[in-house]
Formats: C-alpha cells, structure tokens, sequence
C-alpha cells in the first residue's frame, strides 16, 4: 500500500450544501480517507462540515448569502479571501499534494503549490465557459466569454494533473487540446452505504410529510431546480404524461426556485400531480429517492456532470434521459434515452415506462447491478490515490527534499 499522505482540498465554493457538486467534493475526499490519506478541505464562509474532514473556512462575510449554484462577481473578492485562507492552512498542514475542485480552485492554489513545490491537480467537473454560458452569466461566443475561455486553456495548461471525469471527457476533449500525460481518467462514484433502494414499507412517514397518495406512481428527480437542468422542459412534458397515465406523480426535489417551478406547475394545470418539497438533506436522499418508480434527468449541457443518476442507479432505479454522452456512458443499457431536448419524445419515454412494471424492474436491478460493479466510491478512491502518487513521483525529480514533511509525520493545523 502506497504511503499516506496530506491531501489539500480547495473547493471555491459554499460548501457544504445538497447539490451535486458538493457531493462530488464530499465523496472524492471521503475516498482518500478510506485510503489513509489525510485530507483537509479549504472553503467560503458559508455551508456546513459533513463528515469527520477538517474544514476550514474564510471569515464571514455578512452580505454575501448566496447559496445557490452559478458565478458571481462577488466570487472576485471571496476567493482572494480563500487565496489567504489556503496559504495561511497549507503553510501550517504542509500538504503533499493540493486537490483542486473547479477551475477557480485551481487558479487559487496554483501559486501555493509553487510555493510549497508541491503538485497541482484540477478536479475537473465540467468546462469555467460552459458554466457561465449555462448561467447566462455571459453570452455564446462574446468577448467576456473568449476571455474567460483564454483563462480555462491557461489554468488547464499550468497544473500538474487533471481528473478527468468520464462522464464529461467527451465534451470537454473536443473543446481543449490536453496534454495527454496530465490526464487520468476515473469514473464518478457513488456511496453505496448510503444510497441503496429502501423498502416501500418503511417510507410511510414520507408519504404522510409529503401529501401524496400511495396510489400513485411516482415519477423522482432530485437535483439543481433550473432551465438548463430541463425542469422547464420536463414540467411542459408533464400534462401529456398525466392524460395517458392519470395515476402519475411528480416528486421534483431540490432547490431554489422552487415557487417558481410551483406557480408553473399550477399555470400548466398539473399542481396535483407535482409536488416540490425543496432542498433533501443528502443523509436522507435515499429514501426520497426509494419513493420513486421512475426517476428523470432532463439535463440539457454535456459540459457538466450529472452525478443524480449515480444516485438514482444506486437506489435501483429505472431511469429516463437526454442521449447525451455522459449519460449513455454512465447508465449504459440500464437507461432509457430520448433526443436531447425533445420533451414529446422524453414524455412518450417515461409514459411507456409507467405502463410497463416487468421492464422497470429489469431496468432497475440492471441499474443496481451497474452501480455496485462499476462506481463504487472505494474502488475509484485507489485510481486517485494512485494518480496522486504517480504525481509525487514525477514531482520528486526535480523538487527539493525539503518542500514537504515526511508522510509519517502529523502536521496539525491550528486557527
């Protein structure tokens, strides 16, 4: 077994909170501990420590409350504040490797790393452009949006490594001329201890707290609440799948927006056929998850992750689509696709699903057999445990002796 090391996390972000991105950040760290790395995440203000990994934050910042996914201008200053805070830690925890979530963290720790003679790597889940294009932060093809592709190409060409997540590598491959040399491939995980199928009698309270009669077929989703996540789409596409199956249910999950998405549910004349709970804790996710007999993605971009259907897959879950390519790599035969974009096929698709119980439950073991061979958290911790030593190693031929403290030795951190 390779020795332990110090892994720092630095993750440009309100962590933690119950989307998809901070799960990713918890999980990749937690692998690393079940690996006997020790691991410190570095963070905003705002957020709250899941898990026994060590968290350190900037100070508050009292006008500054945003918790929902997207950029901000406010960010310029946040992560300057993050820059100070991940000096301050690393000088303190010595690291021997800094883990990197999002291009932002990247740009942040790359002159610590230096500083410290250290590698670098950039947890890459998904294109800086593509985000601000999908947040309508900047417009397709604008000079704010060839500047900040002028900055992705830069911070991608100055680190040491990239985790280059499977279910995105296509899309992104296209975009950016990488070094094939700093790119390691890994599958997304899931925790399958903690996202499993719970029995339906065991869910009762659920069905009370939530107002839906048992009668019902439930159609699942849980995830960001947004256009480009396919809610719009998907909520148009509800009315022709309640006409044909008028026993369906709608439980969309997440956040924000969620009056939003329930004034339009009561526009379009379905309010009784969706429910939208809100934020799910992500301790309790399963067994929201489990109320379902069909779950959905509408995502629209290739240029992120779509880590619910890990989640979904692992609960046993049949699953509904866009053909996109992280998506029919990531569920493979265990999923039921329609064209990206089109809501009439993506309705015609659950609808058939609906009328056919045989084929969930094939779908569904399928989809739970998939999970526990292929994206298991433990198995995919070694890959980067193995990435970070293959990193050191060509580090290590032309870095000092002295850049960092020996893997047996415990550095504290003190605030």
């Amino acid at each position: 077994m390779a020795a332990p090391k110090r892994v720092l996390m630095v993750a440009p972000t309100p962590y933690f909170l119950d989307r998809g991105c901070h799960v990713q950040i918890y999980e990749v760290a937690r692998s690393q501990q079940l690996n006997g790395n020790d691991v410190a995440i570095v963070t905003y203000h705002l957020g709250r420590d899941v898990g026994a990994i060590p968290t350190y934050r900037i100070p508050p910042i009292p006008w500054y409350r945003k918790q929902s996914a997207g950029p901000s201008w406010h960010k310029l200053y946040l992560d300057v504040l993050l820059m100070a805070r991940t000096l301050q830690v690393a000088r303190r925890y010595r690291p021997h490797i800094i883990h990197a979530h999002l291009h932002e963290g990247a740009a942040i720790a790359l002159p610590i790393a230096r500083l410290l003679g250290v590698p670098l790597v950039l947890d890459l889940q998904g294109s800086l452009v593509g985000e601000l294009v999908n947040h309508g932060f900047v417009q397709q093809q604008g000079a704010l949006f060839h500047g900040f592709r002028a900055i992705e190409r830069q911070i991608i060409a100055r680190v040491d490594g990239i985790l280059m997540w499977s279910y995105v590598s296509e899309a992104l491959q296209r975009m950016f001329d990488f070094d094939p040399a700093k790119v390691f491939p890994v599958d997304y995980g899931v925790d399958l201890e903690r996202f499993r199928p719970y029995p339906r009698d065991q869910l009762a309270d659920l069905y009370t707290r939530l107002g839906i009669p048992r009668e019902r077929l439930l159609v699942v989703y849980l995830g960001v609440l947004s256009d480009y996540q396919g809610v719009d789409l998907l909520l148009e596409a509800i009315p022709d799948i309640v006409r044909a199956c008028p026993d369906a249910h709608f439980l969309l999950m997440g956040y924000p927006n969620e009056e939003h998405y329930r004034s339009r549910a009561r526009a379009l004349g379905i309010a009784d056929h969706v429910t939208l709970p809100g934020r799910i804790d992500y301790a309790r996710a399963a067994r929201y998850l489990s109320l379902g007999d069909v779950a959905v993605s509408a995502k629209l971009t290739p240029m992120e992750g779509n880590g619910k259907l890990l989640n979904y897959m692992a609960c046993g879950l049949p699953t509904v689509a866009f053909d996109l390519p992280g998506n029919l790599t990531t569920l493979a035969d265990a999923g039921v696709y329609a064209p990206t974009g089109d809501g009439a096929a993506l309705a015609t698709q659950i609808i058939a699903l609906l009328r056919d119980p045989a084929r969930r439950r094939d779908l569904g073991r399928r989809a739970h057999l998939r999970a526990e061979q292929r994206f298991s958290w433990r198995s995919i911790g070694v890959t980067i445990n193995q990435m970070y030593d293959t990193l050191l190693a060509r580090k290590a031929t032309g870095a000092r002796s002295d850049t960092v403290a020996p893997p047996s030795e415990t550095v504290p951190v003190k605030d």
